[in-house]
């Protein structure tokens, strides 16, 4: 079969592989549709925890193909999506619901081959039924959206907290939807794109601000106290510095976006203190994946929009190499 392979940073290619057989208690799936995230980006750039070579690749849907000994709930020729997690299930942390601080953590495309490839193989017990009301590219996005739940499970909302919110790419579109549905007031947006901007402010989004411009909108004495809630979907070191300092007293600030390893921030640890904050971190997802399965399938969030170009699977290597890369661009997905 085809796969796309990293054999090391900065080196990938599109090569022949063996086929993924079932083992027990597992199916292989024809893979349909892939979105392609920051993280498939860190490792081709060699920023992440994953080892070389490797097929990357995590937010998916397809078709069974195969199905392996013991498993009953699937046939060939259903319409699936999976968790890419691969969870222990025994270790302290998954036994306190913990999992994606697994002490044996893993993941399809990130610590064993994933789904940039026709056919990937996955435990049976990740996968998850597809209605036909949803589309394959809906169904790449209920990774994705997972990560979202688990972020908004560590941020616990409070209705009518104001928030602040960088970055308006993907991710920061369905960060902007699920804010909105759990209760945020005020919610501003600051990105580098007017385009996202005015996207998010579609998705619910009260205000968006360009990046530019934020010092200016944000000086008046309406921001002056800072925000309830600020968060980061860029992982880009300066925009977190910047952030930090707009979180209000008893505010809660939460780093979403993936920032390459052993880069360092500063921090005014007196504020720290003296403004009771809580920093939260958001890893990945943790038992989210059905939570966030329902509320696409319920369409209480809407990930048509964001996907604003399709790939084959021998243009993502310029993708992931920055040479096509749109600042517009929101997901782009890979069509198998």
């Amino acid at each position: 079969m085809k796969a796309l392979v990293i054999e090391k940073p900065f080196q990938a290619a599109v090569k022949e592989v063996p086929y993924p057989q079932p083992g027990a208690n597992e199916v292989t799936i024809k893979v349909k549709q892939v979105g392609i995230c920051g993280t498939d980006v860190h490792i081709y750039r060699g920023e992440f925890l994953s080892p070389y070579p490797i097929i990357p690749g995590h937010e998916f849907s397809g078709i069974i193909d195969a199905v392996g000994e013991n498993v009953t709930d699937f046939k060939v020729g259903d319409r699936v999506s999976a968790d890419p997690s691969l969870f222990c299930g025994e270790c302290e942390y998954c036994l306190t619901n913990r999992g994606n601080h697994c002490a044996n953590w893993g993941a399809l495309g990130n610590t064993v081959d994933g789904t940039m490839a026709e056919y990937v193989s996955v435990p049976a017990g990740n996968v998850v039924h597809l209605p036909d009301t949803m589309s394959f590219e809906q169904g790449a996005f209920i990774e994705p959206m997972a990560c979202v739940v688990h972020a908004m499970n560590r941020l616990q909302l409070h209705v009518g907290d104001r928030v602040l919110l960088f970055g308006a790419g993907a991710m920061g579109q369905q960060l902007v939807q699920s804010l909105k549905q759990a209760g945020a007031s005020e919610l501003v947006v600051v990105d580098l794109s007017q385009q996202k901007l005015d996207l998010a402010l579609e998705m619910g989004a009260t205000l968006g601000v360009l990046s530019e411009q934020i010092e200016e909108k944000l000086s008046t004495s309406e921001y002056e106290k800072g925000f309830d809630v600020v968060v980061d979907a860029t992982g880009i070191p300066a925009v977190i510095e910047q952030a930090m300092h707009y979180i209000g007293p008893a505010g809660k600030y939460l780093q979403f976006g993936v920032t390459p390893q052993h880069v360092e921030v500063r921090i005014d640890p007196f504020k720290l203190y003296n403004k009771d904050w809580t920093l939260l971190g958001s890893m990945a997802i943790n038992h989210t994946f059905i939570p966030a399965f329902h509320w696409l399938k319920e369409r209480r969030i809407n990930v048509q929009p964001l996907v604003s170009k399709t790939l084959e699977l021998e243009e993502v290597i310029d993708y992931l190499s920055g040479k096509t890369k749109d600042p517009n661009g929101l997901k782009v997905q890979i069509k198998l």
